[in-house]
């Protein structure tokens, strides 16, 4: 047994009004899940109040110890936790779930102490392990602390949160699980099992320690054990009583979720006031003093970096993909925030390129796409511009992590490569199809589709230094060079590549279709018919004044002609741009596709060049 902390009763103090200040709250709000507040109340006020170095004044300071809550519907407890530390009055806890409030149902990053936002279980550890490794990309001492629930750890993105700090031996990672054996609706799957657990966490390659979660003095010496630890992560899982601190809620199930009416409340606070130790000073005694982090890292440049302009010529055939790779070198040399992350198929997106100059900036995740995403959350939170790679279609295994990245507003730059049916005999299940759809019904992500290596390389820029999410959509196969090195593609632009005041209407395509949409125009000027050919490379934020001029050039005629299903995609984005403009006809994959040469599906599901002359051909009668 470790020998009593002598502030252990004052932690004690601080754990106990914790819980009141949680049951207030969330009584006030008549919503909020207190009972799940009070199990983590004194790990909480162990962490804060006598682990974590941080200054309360500076939430954002690059050396305070981190702490990601992710088991983000006990938000009570961590707005009581920072209201206790000083950084705001803790009458604003009464403001819970009000409109006018920041103080969410679940945490977000509009609180500047708050990453990354959780809330959707199985998250936060995926995020703290790219906080952590983040610790080590800018030389920086601090330390990464996340709270889990027990019936998050069913979650599979946990394990894979766990393999891969494991890989990477992150000691500087230490999670907490709060095990109160209950769930939403019944008992968690191990219940106080406490070996259970260990043995899963000791399976991962991690440090288990079991201790009783309502025990300050264990919980101290498991956190001195966990900063003692040089050569793998810390798991500390934590015993504890769901409601804990009250008589008639705790251990009993049915109590998730659910706020305690005013006079329930009125009881609850007596008891706990009841629990106050003179020794530690009473209820209103300020906390001890927090102890600041070590200043250990330097200041990382702010801004954007120039880059030197494409170096790819008229005409030669590169795969956008590939273009990627060279991007993210040329970026990765002149701003050390680049950070680029992978699922095991860097040869074929082509960000080995980017590991075999900056192995150190380079993170492999394996087989596990949304730790890879997460991860890049983390990163991104604590300054990094992170780059996450995979195939288009293996984002859609990680799309709950999208939204919450946007949500959290991050500056994560998602590439998803061999998209849509122009990758050819691998068959319906690699062609990402509905990936446009995906990232378009995120309000603040830019979706970018370039169509050649030139406007791949800028956007790939252009992306890095967009405040807020983005996804970059690359291509497998080689397309023709046809934008010179002094192009450029602002975010929210398109470029008319055909146009005559005889166009009888507008062509647009992105990507793969562009070429599509030139091969059209070829054969149908032969016939003395002239369109105009748009490359939609923003898709969203999408150029509405460019696309509104040439529908009302084209007399109200647009085509759109794209690689994805017809839901969600390029034609919908221009159908709403040109509302009350434009007859809109879409042509797009429109059933599940199969295995086939690129040239025979873009035939096959209608949306090659001979498609579009055809409907070209009808509007012009």
């Amino acid at each position: 047994m470790p020998a009593d902390n002598a502030l252990v009763p004052t932690l004690h103090n601080i754990a106990t009004r914790l819980r009141i200040e949680s049951i207030r709250a969330t009584t006030e709000a008549g919503s909020g899940h207190p009972s799940t507040c009070c199990s983590a109340a004194d790990i909480v006020a162990a962490l804060f109040f006598a682990e974590m170095r941080f200054d309360p004044g500076r939430p954002q300071d690059p050396d305070n110890d981190r702490f990601v809550l992710s088991k983000g519907h006990a938000a009570p407890l961590l707005y009581a936790a920072w209201a206790e530390a000083g950084a705001f009055d803790r009458s604003e806890l009464l403001k819970l779930r009000q409109i006018g409030s920041d103080l969410e149902g679940h945490p977000t990053p509009r609180l500047p102490f708050v990453d990354v936002a959780t809330g959707s279980l199985g998250q936060g550890i995926c995020a703290a392990v790219g906080i952590a490794l983040n610790a080590r990309r800018i030389g920086s001492a601090y330390r990464t602390y996340v709270l889990l629930g027990d019936g998050e750890s069913a979650e599979g993105s946990v394990w894979e949160a766990a393999d891969v700090a494991q890989h990477y031996e992150l000691s500087n990672l230490c999670g907490i699980t709060d095990v109160n054996a209950l769930g939403q609706s019944q008992a968690t799957a191990w219940g106080h099992d406490m070996e259970a657990f260990a043995r899963r966490w000791q399976a991962f390659g991690w440090n288990p320690i079991v201790v009783d979660g309502h025990d300050i003095n264990l919980l101290l010496d498991a956190f001195e054990r966990a900063r003692h630890t040089t050569d793998r992560p810390t798991m500390i899982l934590a015993k504890t009583i769901k409601g804990k601190g009250v008589s008639f809620v705790e251990g009993l199930n049915g109590w998730h979720g659910r706020p305690l009416k005013k006079d329930e409340a009125v009881r609850a606070i007596a008891e706990l006031e009841a629990q106050f130790l003179a020794e530690g000073g009473g209820r209103d005694v300020p906390p001890p003093a927090i102890q600041p982090p070590p200043k250990t890292s330097g200041r990382e440049a702010a801004g954007r970096a120039e880059v030197s302009p494409p170096t790819f010529k008229l005409g030669e055939s590169i795969a956008t993909r590939e273009a990627y790779g060279t991007a993210l070198v040329k970026l990765g040399e002149v701003d050390p925030r680049v950070v680029v992350l992978d699922a095991d198929v860097k040869n074929s997106t082509f960000s080995d390129k980017f590991e075999k100059v900056f192995s150190g900036r380079f993170y492999q995740n394996f087989i596990a796409e949304q730790v890879m995403v997460g991860s890049a959350m983390g990163l991104a939170s604590r300054g990094a511009i992170a780059f996450p790679s995979t195939f288009a279609c293996f984002l859609t295994r990680a799309y709950d992590f999208i939204r919450m990245a946007a949500i959290s507003r991050l500056n994560v730059k998602l590439a998803g490569s061999h998209a849509g049916v122009s990758i050819g005999e691998d068959g319906p299940s690699q062609m990402a199809l509905e990936d446009l759809a995906m990232m378009r019904a995120e309000p603040n992500i830019a979706v970018l589709y370039p169509c050649d290596a030139v406007s791949t390389e800028r956007l790939v820029t252009e992306a890095a230094y967009y405040d807020g999410p983005a996804y970059i959509r690359t291509s497998r196969p080689k397309t023709p060079v046809i934008y010179g090195p002094d192009e450029r593609f602002p975010i929210g632009g398109c470029k008319v590549l055909r146009e005559s005041t005889e166009d009888v209407a507008t062509v647009i395509g992105a990507g793969v279709t562009v070429f599509e949409a030139l091969k059209a125009y070829d054969e149908l000027k032969k016939a003395g018919i002239a369109i105009r050919v748009i490359d939609l490379y923003s898709v969203q934020p999408i150029d509405e004044t460019t696309l509104r001029q040439a529908a009302a050039a084209t007399r109200g005629q647009i085509v759109t002609v794209e690689d994805h299903y017809a839901g969600g995609g390029i034609g919908e984005a221009v159908a709403a741009a040109t509302t009350g403009l434009a007859t809109v006809q879409i042509l797009a994959v429109r059933e599940i596709p199969r295995s086939g040469k690129p040239e025979e599906l873009f035939d096959r599901f209608g949306i090659s060049a001979s498609h579009i002359v055809n409907a070209v051909r009808k509007i012009a009668g």
